[in-house]
């Protein structure tokens, strides 16, 4: 009788949807339930599933019924990383569903965008000892990439000598265009599509240009899937350059891929269906190169579906976003989330343009051709009409800039569009200039004529050289270099402090993310130009979308390595031993400030180390409770902690009992000084997974402006997985109130053999409430 209840008020919300013309405008919403409200439905019904299909049922029935209807039209059910379903409504058609049991909000759906063989040995991973010795190397561990999808014939992912399938596994390897079950192999174990959202907002997905499988028309799913869990290959390279052996972080690794981002980028609603999907196949870990704008937690898609797989045991590894170097620009920014900067390796492709004057500029490029000889030089209302000064399309004259070098300013097209532009209208060369705001990054580009990308403080000296009158310049390009200052923060690399949830700090660390070499589809030029019909097996490219599946791989390490450590302690393991020195032993830089030291709202705790991560010594743990426990601190509702919680039996504790936002038990400090307050004492935990017998003893270098007290100064611990608790006391120095927004320091726990250290930024402002 319940279930025929169920059902007639189901009916009755389809019937009074039905109302809404047929013509009316439609948008596809993500529609979080609570599961405590539809417990007694899974009983009766054997899951949500089920009761979802029940409403589809319901649907199609009354669309037979009423001709002239549009009916709603159900995209996903969600089981595993969230509860609820997607669909495409019109107004009248949501009013009706926010009447039905359970229901708790509806988000729009939208599109988000996505944001090697040297990265190894920069990391200081070596063949046959520590984490990459045999016995660490087990082929257990999968790992999970939503995406834009894998070539799977692509040598990465052969699976010569690799063990069967390891039994845990419940996934598939769906058929679609150009792909089948026998594209996966013992490497590339499962492999799925989710598009319905996708062609809900854009339309069907044009067969010609994309593939409606996991087979990936773009390039990105391949990169970054074969940086993660790639095949060891000797001789990988681009054009020769970057020569070395190719392989991913943990090269033994499973991979699963679930493509859900295509040309026009990812739909929210195939993302949370792609993450749900993944937790309920078995992946260890996931890794998404993909996100959008800071935004609080219930109404952030990516923060929702991976609080779902972490609640079982799933560590997700995300980007911050390419959005530097602006302050708070930082995304995927949920505590539960490993949130990944973007930093150089020491390897660059160093470029030569010398000027007419004599002088000598330093630039990068990945052209492969031969140098040029001196030629004059074109720029803006010399080269062209409007948009000359970014080489937009039809912006140069070719009548000028025949035969000449063109410059050109970075943005409004991609880099590689630019010297398109110039060699169409009959341009020798291309200059591509870095403005302030976008640093000192070199982008190493495989350009179709003889290119070269400059910094910031070069195209200022390019610019007063020009203006001189008479300008010429050549360009020589030598290769591949060796041995610079690395690890140096990426200008692009989006920045705390996180305009959502800004009391941990964000990113977490920062990962190899500029000029990464790694697989490619033969069928998409370097350049992704169509014009360009050269072919490779591997590519260079740069963004969080890089460095994100670098810490992916490192955590595969580490769980293959613990396998009984929850993802919050390999967070704080890879956290809490990164290094904030680059290779010469200098503070790291910041291309994205003038070369001045990078602080933890541009790289996080620091760069990842993961052989001192497999032994940190002490780890902070998080819990899923201890994480509703923060969003109460945040004072979330109980329908927005529903959100989040997929309705999961839990209850804020009184207000008089609640934790301070900065009681998480994170592995850095977070302060907010504002002027009702002036000190704060937030508590840690840690958890002794090192020496059963150690002493801690804590040093503090202290903010600008703030002074710390740590009790107990000591932490003596006398066996294994032992925890001991600790307090900071935070007291600001009202002097510091307006001389600075933001200061810096670290909280580090050293035992001798293993050091644990905590980043602290204080922020100097009144919060927004």
């Amino acid at each position: 009788m319940m279930f025929r209840t169920y059902s007639l008020l189901l009916l009755a919300f389809m019937a009074a949807a039905a109302t809404s013309s047929a013509s009316a405008v439609k948008q596809t919403y993500i529609i979080h339930m609570d599961k405590t409200r539809m417990t007694y439905l899974d009983d009766i019904l054997g899951g949500s599933r089920k009761w979802y299909e029940e409403v589809m049922d319901s649907i199609n029935e009354l669309s037979i019924q009423e001709e002239e209807t549009s009916p709603p039209q159900l995209i996903y059910a969600y089981e595993t990383a969230m509860t609820g379903f997607s669909a495409k409504l019109s107004i009248k058609q949501l009013e009706g569903l926010k009447k039905i049991e359970g229901f708790l909000s509806a988000v729009p759906d939208d599109l988000l965008t996505l944001h090697t063989t040297r990265s190894p040995h920069f990391l200081g991973l070596h063949s046959g000892r520590g984490l990459w010795n045999s016995h660490n190397q087990g082929t257990d561990v999968i790992i999970g990439l939503v995406d834009t999808g894998i070539w799977p014939e692509h040598v990465s992912f052969h699976d010569g000598g690799m063990s069967p399938v390891p039994s845990k596994w419940k996934g598939a390897c769906e058929e679609g265009t150009m792909f089948t079950t026998s594209n996966c192999n013992r490497k590339i174990i499962g492999a799925r599509a989710f598009f319905k959202g996708y062609e809900a907002a854009v339309g069907r997905i044009n067969e010609t240009m994309e593939f409606r499988s996991a087979r990936d028309s773009l390039g990105h799913g391949t990169h970054t899937a074969s940086t993660a869990a790639g095949a060891v290959i000797p001789g990988a390279s681009l054009f020769g350059m970057g020569k070395g052996f190719a392989r991913g972080m943990m090269y033994t690794s499973r991979i699963a891929v679930y493509k859900a981002c295509f040309l026009a980028g990812c739909a929210n609603s195939d993302i949370l269906a792609a993450v749900d999907q993944a937790v309920a196949d078995g992946v260890d870990v996931l890794s998404l190169s993909a996100g959008s704008v800071s935004r609080p937690y219930y109404h952030d898609t990516i923060a929702i579906a991976s609080f779902g797989a972490v609640q079982n045991g799933v560590f997700v590894s995300c980007s911050a976003g390419n959005s530097g170097p602006l302050h708070s620009t930082v995304g995927n920014s949920a505590p539960w989330i490993m949130t990944v900067a973007a930093s150089s390796l020491d390897r660059s492709f160093p470029t030569v343009v010398k000027l007419g004057n004599g002088k000598i500029l330093h630039g990068a490029s990945l052209y492969s051709g031969q140098e040029t000889g001196q030629l004059p030089l074109a720029y803006g209302e010399n080269a062209g009409t409007i948009g000359a000064d970014y080489c937009s399309g039809g912006s140069l004259f070719p009548n000028i800039v025949k035969g000449k070098i063109v410059v050109c300013k970075r943005g409004m097209n991609s880099r590689p569009r630019k010297g398109e532009v110039v060699k169409m209208a009959g341009g020798a060369g291309l200059i591509v200039l870095n403005t302030e705001t976008e640093g000192e990054d070199l982008f190493a580009e495989a350009h179709i004529l003889p290119a070269a990308s400059l910094g910031a403080s070069a195209a200022k000296s390019l610019m007063n050289y020009i203006n001189s009158g008479n300008s010429t310049a050549s360009i020589v390009f030598q290769r591949t270099g060796y041995g610079n200052p690395a690890p140096v923060m990426a200008a692009f690399s989006s920045r705390g402090p996180a305009s959502a949830g800004p009391y941990v700090i964000k990113p977490d660390v920062t990962a190899p993310g500029l000029n990464i070499l790694a697989a490619w589809p033969p069928t998409v030029s370097p350049s992704r130009l169509k014009s360009d019909n050269r072919s490779v097996l591997f590519n260079i490219l740069s963004g969080t979308s890089m460095s994100c599946p670098h810490v992916s791989g490192l955590a595969a390490l580490l769980k293959s390595v613990h396998k009984d450590w929850s993802p919050a302690a390999i967070k704080s393991a890879l956290m809490t031993t990164a290094d904030t020195h680059d290779n010469r032993g200098t503070s790291i830089s910041d291309s994205g400030s003038s070369g001045s030291s990078a602080t933890p709202f541009a790289y996080g705790s620091g760069h990842v180390n993961p052989e001192r991560a497999s032994n940190p010594g002490l780890i902070y743990d998080i819990t899923a409770d201890d994480y509703l426990n923060y969003l109460c601190s945040l004072n979330y509702t109980s329908s927005q902690m529903s959100v989040i919680s997929r309705g999961m039996s839990f209850t804020c504790p009184k207000e008089s009992f609640r934790l301070q936002p900065g009681d998480l038990n994170y592995p850095s400090f977070a302060v907010h000084f504002n002027g009702n307050c002036h000190n704060v004492t937030y508590r840690r935990t840690v958890t002794n997974v090192g020496s059963p017998n150690s002493i801690y003893v804590v040093q503090v270098q202290e903010p600008e402006g703030v002074s710390v007290m740590v009790r107990p100064h000591v932490l003596r611990f006398r066996e294994l997985n032992q925890k001991l608790s600790y307090e900071v006391t935070f007291n600001a120095s009202p002097e510091t109130w307006n001389s600075t927004d933001w200061s810096f320091g670290s909280l580090v726990w050293g035992s001798g053999i293993c050091t644990v250290r905590s980043p602290i930024a204080v922020t100097w402002q009144q919060l927004e409430e």
